[in-house]
Formats: structure tokens, C-alpha cells, sequence
């Protein structure tokens, strides 16, 4: 009897036993069955969660819409109340607000650097809010590869078994790698693929800031550019 063969029939038999056909694995015990490599797993979802909901809630606080704060901005202006200005920007307290009170701040030198200090400021917000987003994006490419790694740990468990016991090969010997093999496999993928859409649904997010941003920097520039 070849290898391939014997492990062929241990999986079978594991499959079609009566015994096997009566027990019910719960998640948590199938998990078990996979070893460390589910632990460093388990570490790379918390992880991903984790910092998944903290940015959710940043960002949806940078990218909340205040109609009424252009339109007062731009009143205050106009009436040459600067200073009344920048207390309602501070009093916001949003990536937004930060953005036109340093354009405020510029009111007197030429528009060029304002817009360039707006920007400045823009960029160094966004950058605030992709804060811990690149390890989400890490998480999703590497999850997979360290569950590839538990498959190949798994196998060759069970390829050392089958040394080790000679002509006395059973399927519960082949089992545990057999399974090591296949668990890891399974969780790396669950783990990289809920890594990579929570890392699209935040990056999409940030764009929208993004262009929040963008629109409410050419709005504050019009209105430097009104005439007195």
C-alpha cells in the first residue's frame, strides 16, 4: 500500500465511519484541532476588528456634514470677522474646521499659499485617519499564507507519524495532522478574506473624507476669490 493511498483512506474513513457520522465537532473544538497556527490567527482578527471599528468611528465623525458651517465661515468673512472665524472652527473641532482655520490663519499673504497651507493641512488629516489601516491591509495578505503554513506544518506531522509507526498505520495516527492541515487552511482564508473587506470598506470611506475635504478647500477658496 503507497502513501498516497493510506492517507486517501484515513481521510475516507474519518468521513464515513459510524463513529465520525455521530460526533459533532463544535467550531471552538475544530479550532483547537488546528493548533498555534489558529492562536496567531485569532491574534490577526482581534486585531483587525479592532482597529476596523476605532477608524469606522473616527472617520464617520471626520466626515459628519455641517451645512450651516461654510455658510458662517464665509458670513464671518465677508463682515471681515476673522477672529469670530476661527473660534467657530476650533469650536468644531474637525478635520475640516482645522483645514479652513489654517486658511484663515493665511488671510493677507498671496492665494497661492493658502491653498497651499490648506492642502498641507488636508493631507496631514487624512493621513490621521489611515492611522493603523495598513495593518488591515497587511492582516488580509498574510492570514492566508500563515493558514498555508499550517497546512504544510500539518502534513508533514503526519508524513512523521506515518514514519514513526511503520507498518502500523491507523487512521487516528493520521488524524491529527490531517486535520492540523485542513483547519488552518480553512481559518487563514476566513481570516484574510473578512481582512480584505474590512479594508476596502474603510479605505472607501477615507476617499469619501477625501473629497469632502477637496470640495470644502475649493469652497473656501471662492470665497477669497469673491469680490469685495
Amino acid at each position: 500500500m503507497n502513501l498516497l493511498s493510506v492517507i486517501i483512506q484515513a481521510t475516507t474513513g474519518l468521513i464515513n465511519s459510524p463513529e465520525a457520522e455521530e460526533i459533532k465537532l463544535s467550531l471552538w473544538e475544530l479550532a483547537k484541532e488546528g493548533g498555534w497556527i489558529m492562536i496567531v490567527l485569532a491574534i490577526f482578527s482581534i486585531v483587525a476588528i479592532y482597529i476596523f471599528i476605532e477608524r469606522f468611528i473616527t472617520i464617520n465623525k471626520a466626515s459628519k456634514k455641517d451645512n450651516n458651517f461654510m455658510d458662517n465661515i464665509r458670513n464671518y468673512m465677508i463682515e471681515g470677522k476673522l477672529d469670530e472665524a476661527k473660534t467657530l472652527c476650533k469650536e468644531k473641532d474637525t478635520p475640516i474646521s482645522r483645514m479652513i482655520e489654517k486658511g484663515i490663519s493665511r488671510i493677507g499673504k498671496p492665494l497661492n499659499d493658502i491653498q497651499t497651507a490648506i492642502e498641507n493641512v488636508g493631507n496631514l488629516e487624512v493621513s490621521k485617519l489611515e492611522k493603523g489601516v495598513a495593518l488591515i491591509g497587511m492582516i488580509s495578505g498574510a492570514a492566508p499564507m500563515v493558514g498555508f503554513l499550517g497546512t504544510v506544518t500539518g502534513m508533514i506531522r503526519a508524513f512523521y507519524d506515518m514514519s514513526m509507526a511503520g507498518n502500523n498505520i491507523d487512521i487516528e495516527l493520521l488524524s491529527a495532522g490531517i486535520y492540523e492541515a485542513m483547519v488552518t487552511t480553512v481559518g487563514g482564508l476566513i481570516v484574510g478574506i473578512i481582512a480584505f473587506l474590512l479594508y476596502n470598506i474603510i479605505v472607501s470611506r477615507i476617499d469619501n473624507v477625501v473629497n469632502l475635504l477637496e470640495s470644502k478647500s475649493i469652497e473656501f477658496m471662492d470665497v477669497l476669490n469673491e469680490p469685495a
